[in-house]
């Protein structure tokens, strides 16, 4: 279990990896079209903001990502750990929730998010270290999907053609390669998916 971040490079590299230092996405916009069983299109039964300016309403920046080979947008709600929560409320300027329990959920009802602390460092969006975006397994779409994620650090060991991966499968592969070694933060975030593959909210 992660104990008090005792490496200023994990701390950073796990507080980083909750948004603040990737590059920002593109906001999407838009409503779920997928059908009904009887053919109609899904809409929303009403206007849920009651008629008020939503406009001063603060607004969660989306990231980039990957997931089974596909681009995907996320952002953060919650985290389990009280000394990232404050890392994150310094560097953000606003308080960021911490919900101590997220880390008692038992791992088997976890997915996991890779952040990559080395390798290349693409031209185009790059994870929270400047390396490449983050990967997720179980996307939202997935009879499996779960927004909870366990926090899991990954390095391209000495000598390993380092390359940009696009999914969980490939990141398996890379690790059985002994490419890559993967490390266990112990931190657990809740990171809802904003577009996944073939899908969006």
């Amino acid at each position: 279990m992660y104990e008090n971040l005792s490496k200023f490079t994990t701390r950073t590299a796990v507080a980083l990896t909750l948004g603040l230092a990737a590059l920002p996405a593109l906001a999407q916009s838009g409503s779920m079209s997928d059908s009904m069983s009887d053919g109609a299109e899904s809409k929303p039964m009403m206007d849920m903001s009651g008629g008020m300016d939503m406009s001063d309403i603060p607004r969660v920046p989306p990231v980039f990502g990957y997931s089974e080979g596909a681009d995907i947008h996320f952002i953060h709600t919650e985290v389990s750990d009280p000394e990232i929560a404050q890392v994150l409320t310094d560097m953000m300027g606003s308080p960021f929730p911490v919900v101590a329990s997220l880390a008692d959920i038992p791992a088997d009802l976890l997915a996991r998010v890779y952040v990559f602390e080395n390798g290349l460092q693409p031209d185009g969006p790059r994870g929270p270290l400047g390396f490449q975006p983050d990967i997720f397994d179980r996307p939202a779409g997935t009879d499996d999907y779960t927004p909870l994620r366990r926090i899991m650090l990954v390095n391209w060991s000495d000598g390993a053609e380092a390359r940009i991966l696009r999914s969980a499968e490939a990141v398996k592969m890379a690790e059985t390669n002994d490419e890559i070694s993967i490390k266990d933060s112990g931190i657990v975030v809740n990171i809802p998916f904003l577009t996944w593959p073939d899908g969006s909210r």
